[in-house]
């Protein structure tokens, strides 16, 4: 009887041990748990998608579909004859413009002469100036006493006006030689501006010739490619896209209840559908800054009397470690399930 006792002393026992373990699971934050899994997860990759910076028929094809390409490989052409012909004009153009700079730039030259040479002229002028000035004031003082003649004063009155007017006609000369100076100055500047404007619509026009043939911006593979002889090419409509497999990532959707003690650098191991039975490792490297629905054109608008909890998920980055057995099959899309160790946050 007793041993029977002991018996349903220990089961009841047992079941409120249970039942009380039951109560602390169900109660315990989502986040207390060792590790973080969840299936809402995609291999991701930094697709580039090629568009043409110039339009064109597409003359030639270099590349199939799902091949491997490396960074600056020729992809497609297109028609460059109009882009050649643009170059050549461009070019003529800057040579003309630079043609019409250097004759401004020697006729300002033979101006600076020509300045020159009037300021020489009102040198003489000056010194003929001052001697008729002196010869004017000397036979003056002579007509004055007696000494010279009324005559010889007059003459020498007749030469001082005609050096005054000559110096007044030469000074003349050189400001009317100043003037076409800063006339052929500001011609001049306007030709360097016009060579500017020129040298830079030819370097765009040799941009667009290079244009014409599009090359890989990054390592991957092919994907997409709508691209084919004949087509006609237009500024910035994706042709095809190079999808860098060696930079593969994982974009796992948590939710919000699990992120308490996930950390930048914390291990994962991961398990791809298509490949049953492979595991991979990697590391979380960052989380993101705002949930999934704070990035859709309409918000959810929750102040209403019907308001409903929805938790959220939030995109966690991870990247996976490399030179693993399996790396070359990972495709972009695939689900994957990661499963992350947060128990290094915690302790």
């Amino acid at each position: 009887m007793a041993s029977r006792k002991n018996t349903r002393i220990a089961a009841g026992a047992a079941l409120i041990a249970a039942a009380l373990l039951i109560v602390y699971l169900v109660n315990r934050p989502e986040s207390a748990a060792a590790t973080q899994a969840t299936d809402d997860a995609y291999l991701r990759a930094d697709i580039t998608a090629v568009a043409p910076q110039v339009a064109g028929p597409i003359v030639a094809v270099l590349v199939e579909d799902n091949q491997r390409v490396e960074a600056g490989q020729p992809l497609a052409r297109i028609d460059d004859r109009e882009y050649v012909l643009a170059v050549s004009s461009a070019d003529a153009a800057l040579a003309s413009a630079r043609a019409t700079a250097d004759g401004l730039r020697a006729q300002s030259a033979v101006q600076e002469s020509l300045i020159r040479q009037a300021r020489a002229a009102l040198d003489a002028d000056a010194a003929n100036l001052a001697l008729a000035r002196a010869d004017f004031a000397r036979y003056r003082n002579l007509a004055a006493d007696g000494s010279g003649t009324v005559q010889a004063r007059q003459q020498a009155q007749a030469r001082l006006r005609v050096q005054e007017a000559q110096h007044a006609k030469d000074d003349a000369a050189a400001q009317a030689e100043t003037g076409r100076l800063r006339i052929l100055q500001a011609e001049l500047a306007r030709a360097q501006a016009a060579v500017e404007h020129a040298d830079a619509a030819a370097a765009q026009a040799r941009l667009n010739l290079e244009h014409t043939r599009l090359a890989a911006p990054v390592a991957g593979v092919i994907g997409h490619r709508s691209v084919r002889v004949g087509n006609y090419a237009r500024v910035g409509e994706p042709l095809l896209t190079v999808v860098p497999l060696d930079r593969i990532y994982v974009e796992a959707n948590f939710r919000e209840t699990q992120l308490a003690h996930m950390r930048a650098g914390q291990p994962v191991r991961l398990t791809v559908d298509a490949l049953p039975g492979t595991a991979f490792t990697g590391r979380v490297q960052s989380l993101g800054p705002a949930s999934g629905v704070s990035y859709s054109a309409i918000a959810p608008h929750n102040a209403t009397g019907n308001f409903t909890k929805i938790v959220q998920r939030l995109p966690v980055r991870i990247v996976l470690d490399a030179d693993q057995a399996g790396l070359d099959r990972l495709r972009v899309g695939m689900s994957v399930q990661p499963e992350v160790d947060v128990s290094a946050a915690r302790s």
